[in-house]
């Protein structure tokens, strides 16, 4: 039923003032932070290891794994779970081997990283293209999804739900990234206690169908009745292979999209550049921690779904326009949910959704006031501009996303749709980073031939298929017949985590030919200050480190 009782609406209101409140609360205590640009931005030196690593997971569980991912548990099952517990030894390595770098050299942006490390033009063209992805791509999509998924819980109207989100969000960003930074923790506690309780009743509803109560009885029934959906590494004749292609998945593109986005992104690693280095690593770990947890709250309900789906009990609310919709799984999931229990859903799906849009917000205001108009349009501005500048781009970068959000027409299939069309800029930047980190030899020309020639490539592998037989490739695991149009097509195309690999690989030959003849024509680079020392951890993080690596063992041990 698509309403909310009196009893939910007082839960979410609880959520809204907690939230509000405590913001406000953090936001007088540390407004002298105000005064500073790299304060409002990046709460320089005041976030503690909690609020850094609550604030990474908040800002990225949004719509895009509530409702995108449990979809596609619905679909694929159990697998999907590898982006998230991948993404939980990326954190350790990029706590170990990125950040130190990027604290070292004294980067608080990654178009400063380009800047300081190649030259100004790689740097600008990064920076105007990281503004547009941020804000027609991810801050569009996530308000999408996300007020997608509250008007399919409540019935309100899709619009308000919009709106409702973006000035929310707007509110928190305003305060800075200090007040983004502590009410996140917040946002984790109902994100995690709300998802929690959504599971556990999803759970227990497929124990009750089959007559049997209990959540651990409904696991066992989950497993029994789709035993394919608890599977982690596909087999080639599994029709989700071209989404995760076997064991491409733990040894390939999977890789490139974690470290990227983990390590490369200035949403992301925003968070940690204001911190001293033990800090930034601890936040790092707890929030790998917290990934182990995730597929918890974001793929089991979408698994629960597609059983009492089978079951023929969830029959018209899976299907959206005529269509089976695995996206819906995750707001069809909540309604079954009793009075009060979908209230604490339903702030922790806002949390989510908010928490994500006012990180990404700040990261737009940080890369424009910083990289762009301090450097190219006011170089004299001073730090009080500069933060109402970046107030300001706050403002329109969510007025923006409000008037293109309702008409990207995401509504099936979301995770892989944003992961796929993400990746085909993945590989580029993530080789033009990890040789500018470690390479001292890499030139300007060789970073832009590959974020160009990387996604160039991408766009030539995805249409591939559409001139050539890919069909021999079938034999070295690079190619996989899909279905075009549900109908008549049947093509051999390459995965895009394979593809992601492939392009990564071409990337770096190219990086490497292109800086040896430049170095041998006398061409100058900049350098990064690197030191073997810098990426020692303490004994407590390598002993968190191996414990999260030796989970993610047994996790795919138990579950291959």
């Amino acid at each position: 039923m698509k309403t909310l009782t009196g009893g939910d609406y007082i839960v979410f209101i609880i959520y809204f003032l907690i939230v509000s409140i405590y913001g406000y609360w953090v936001y007088r205590r540390k407004h002298n932070l105000d005064v500073t640009s790299k304060g409002y931005f990046l709460a320089e030196g005041t976030l503690t290891w909690w609020a850094i690593g609550a604030s990474l997971i908040a800002s990225n569980i949004s719509a895009e794994q509530m409702v995108a991912m449990n979809g596609s548990g619905f679909s694929m099952g159990l697998a999907i779970s590898a982006y998230e517990w991948m993404a939980a030894a990326t954190l350790v390595l990029v706590a170990i081997f990125f950040i130190p770098v990027y604290l070292k050299n004294k980067i608080f942006t990654m178009p400063q990283f380009l800047n300081q490390r190649y030259n100004g033009t790689v740097a600008m063209i990064m920076a105007v293209f990281w503004l547009l992805l941020y804000v027609i791509v991810n801050l569009t999509s996530i308000l999408f999804l996300g007020a997608l998924a509250i008007h399919g819980i409540s019935g309100i109207d899709i619009n308000v739900c919009i709106w409702s989100l973006a000035i929310f969000a707007v509110i928190i960003t305003l305060g800075g990234m200090k007040v983004i930074g502590y009410t996140d923790v917040i946002q984790v506690f109902f994100l995690i206690l709300g998802g929690l309780v959504t599971t556990y009743i999803a759970v227990t509803q497929v124990a009750e169908h089959f007559g049997t109560p209990g959540f651990l009885h409904g696991l066992s029934l989950m497993k029994e009745h789709a035993a394919g959906h608890f599977q982690m590494i596909f087999k080639r004749d599994n029709p989700n292979y071209s989404d995760l292609p076997g064991i491409s998945v733990l040894i390939g593109g999977l890789w490139i999209t974690n470290l990227n986005y983990w390590g490369c992104n200035q949403y992301i690693t925003q968070r940690a550049l204001g911190a001293n280095l033990p800090t930034a690593r601890k936040g790092l770990l707890f929030a790998a921690f917290l990934k182990l947890l995730m597929p918890v709250i974001v793929v089991l309900p979408g698994i629960a779904a597609f059983i009492l789906y089978k079951e023929n009990v969830l029959n018209t609310q899976m299907m959206h326009n005529g269509e089976l919709a695995p996206d819906n799984a995750y707001p069809t999931m909540l309604n079954l949910l009793p009075h009060w229990f979908k209230g604490l859903s339903f702030a922790a799906l806002t949390a989510a959704i908010v928490a994500s849009l006012a990180g990404k917000a700040n990261s737009i205001a940080t890369i424009f006031t910083l990289d762009i108009y301090k450097k190219k349009i006011r170089p004299d501005a001073d730090d009080k501009k500069l933060v109402v500048v970046g107030k300001i781009v706050v403002v329109a970068a969510m007025v923006i996303g409000i008037l293109i959000s309702p008409h990207l027409g995401i509504d099936k299939g979301g995770f892989k749709f944003i992961q796929e069309y993400t990746g085909f800029v993945s590989p580029g930047i993530f080789a033009m980073f990890l040789l500018g980190f470690f390479w001292k030899k890499t030139t300007s020309n060789a970073a832009l031939f590959a974020t160009i020639g990387g996604f160039v490539m991408s766009v030539i592998l995805k249409l591939l298929p559409l001139f050539v037989n890919l069909e021999p490739l079938k034999n070295i695991g690079f190619s996989t017949l899909v279905r075009q149009n549900d109908k008549v097509t049947m093509l051999y195309e390459i995965p895009f985590l394979d593809r992601m690999a492939i392009v990564f690989i071409i990337c770096l030959i190219g990086m490497y030919i292109i800086s040896m003849i430049e170095n041998s024509k006398g061409t100058r680079v900049n350098g990064l200050e690197v030191d073997t020392k810098m990426f020692k951890v303490s004994t407590g993080f390598a002993v968190g480190a191996l414990l999260i690596g030796g989970i993610l063992t047994a996790l795919y041990t138990i579950l291959w």
